[in-house]
Protein backbone atom coordinates (compact mmCIF):
# COMPACT_ATOMS: atom_id res chain seq x y z
CA UNK A 1 0.00 0.00 0.00
CA UNK A 2 1.22 3.01 -0.57
CA UNK A 3 1.17 6.68 1.75
CA UNK A 4 -2.56 7.72 0.06
CA UNK A 5 -3.65 4.04 0.53
CA UNK A 6 -2.99 4.36 4.38
CA UNK A 7 -4.04 7.87 4.98
CA UNK A 8 -7.64 6.44 3.29
CA UNK A 9 -7.47 3.29 5.50
CA UNK A 10 -6.24 5.73 8.72
CA UNK A 11 -9.80 7.93 7.66
CA UNK A 12 -12.14 5.56 7.47
CA UNK A 13 -10.92 3.21 10.68
CA UNK A 14 -11.69 6.56 12.42
CA UNK A 15 -15.29 7.28 10.90
CA UNK A 16 -16.62 3.96 11.42
CA UNK A 17 -17.21 4.51 15.45
CA UNK A 18 -18.53 7.67 15.13
CA UNK A 19 -20.83 6.16 12.21
CA UNK A 20 -21.53 3.95 15.12
CA UNK A 21 -21.89 6.60 17.80
CA UNK A 22 -24.77 8.19 15.73
CA UNK A 23 -26.42 5.05 14.34
CA UNK A 24 -26.78 3.97 18.36
CA UNK A 25 -28.21 7.61 19.12
CA UNK A 26 -30.56 7.35 16.06
CA UNK A 27 -30.96 3.30 15.88
CA UNK A 28 -34.59 1.69 15.77
CA UNK A 29 -37.91 2.27 14.01
CA UNK A 30 -38.88 5.44 15.00
CA UNK A 31 -36.65 7.92 16.21
CA UNK A 32 -36.17 9.70 12.83
CA UNK A 33 -39.67 9.57 11.99
CA UNK A 34 -40.33 11.42 15.34
CA UNK A 35 -36.99 13.84 14.80
CA UNK A 36 -38.47 15.08 11.27
CA UNK A 37 -42.06 15.54 12.51
CA UNK A 38 -40.67 18.29 15.13
CA UNK A 39 -38.67 20.01 12.95
CA UNK A 40 -42.08 21.44 11.67
CA UNK A 41 -43.15 22.37 15.32
CA UNK A 42 -43.82 21.57 18.55
CA UNK A 43 -45.97 18.98 19.39
CA UNK A 44 -47.95 17.61 22.58
CA UNK A 45 -47.60 13.88 23.21
CA UNK A 46 -50.79 13.01 21.81
CA UNK A 47 -50.30 15.06 18.40
CA UNK A 48 -47.08 12.94 17.73
CA UNK A 49 -48.65 9.69 18.47
CA UNK A 50 -51.09 10.61 15.78
CA UNK A 51 -48.32 11.88 13.57
CA UNK A 52 -46.13 8.69 13.87
CA UNK A 53 -48.37 5.87 12.45
CA UNK A 54 -48.41 2.99 14.01
CA UNK A 55 -45.96 3.62 16.85
CA UNK A 56 -47.46 2.84 20.76
CA UNK A 57 -48.03 5.30 23.59
CA UNK A 58 -45.17 3.14 25.33
CA UNK A 59 -42.68 3.19 22.49
CA UNK A 60 -43.56 6.68 21.62
CA UNK A 61 -42.85 7.53 25.68
CA UNK A 62 -39.42 5.58 25.61
CA UNK A 63 -38.47 7.21 22.38
CA UNK A 64 -38.93 10.43 23.40
CA UNK A 65 -36.95 9.92 27.19
CA UNK A 66 -34.03 8.47 25.11
CA UNK A 67 -33.97 11.35 22.53
CA UNK A 68 -34.44 13.99 25.57
CA UNK A 69 -31.44 12.18 27.11
CA UNK A 70 -28.98 13.07 24.01
CA UNK A 71 -30.32 16.13 24.19
CA UNK A 72 -32.00 16.10 20.43
CA UNK A 73 -35.25 17.11 21.92
CA UNK A 74 -36.91 19.31 24.89
CA UNK A 75 -39.48 18.30 27.00
CA UNK A 76 -41.87 21.02 28.48
CA UNK A 77 -44.42 20.80 30.90
CA UNK A 78 -47.10 22.90 30.20
CA UNK A 79 -48.84 24.84 32.93
CA UNK A 80 -52.59 23.92 32.02
CA UNK A 81 -55.35 21.70 33.36
CA UNK A 82 -54.66 19.00 32.76
CA UNK A 83 -50.92 18.86 32.23
CA UNK A 84 -50.02 19.09 29.05
CA UNK A 85 -45.91 18.21 27.66
CA UNK A 86 -44.60 19.52 24.80
CA UNK A 87 -41.60 18.64 22.99
CA UNK A 88 -39.60 20.65 20.77
CA UNK A 89 -35.93 20.02 18.82
CA UNK A 90 -33.52 21.66 20.55
CA UNK A 91 -30.63 23.65 18.40
CA UNK A 92 -28.54 20.37 18.28
CA UNK A 93 -30.96 17.99 17.54
CA UNK A 94 -32.09 20.62 14.22
CA UNK A 95 -28.14 19.89 13.28
CA UNK A 96 -29.60 16.62 12.08
CA UNK A 97 -31.34 18.15 9.47
CA UNK A 98 -28.83 17.74 6.65
CA UNK A 99 -28.84 13.77 7.53
CA UNK A 100 -32.50 13.44 7.27
CA UNK A 101 -32.93 15.58 4.00
CA UNK A 102 -29.95 13.57 2.99
CA UNK A 103 -31.65 10.02 4.08
CA UNK A 104 -35.07 11.16 2.20
CA UNK A 105 -33.29 12.16 -1.28
CA UNK A 106 -31.01 8.15 -0.87
CA UNK A 107 -34.51 6.75 0.22
CA UNK A 108 -36.41 8.47 -2.66
CA UNK A 109 -33.28 7.32 -5.36
CA UNK A 110 -33.50 4.25 -3.31
CA UNK A 111 -37.48 3.18 -4.15
CA UNK A 112 -37.00 4.34 -7.76
CA UNK A 113 -34.46 2.02 -7.95
CA UNK A 114 -36.20 -0.79 -6.31
CA UNK A 115 -39.75 -0.40 -7.33
CA UNK A 116 -39.82 2.06 -10.17
CA UNK A 117 -41.77 4.68 -8.57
Amino acid sequence: MDEKDLKTVETCRKQIPAVHDALDILNGRWKITIITSLFFSKMRFTDLLREVNGISGKMLSRELKDLEINQLIKRTVLDIQPIGVEYELTDYGRTLEKVVIALSEWGLDHRKKIIGK
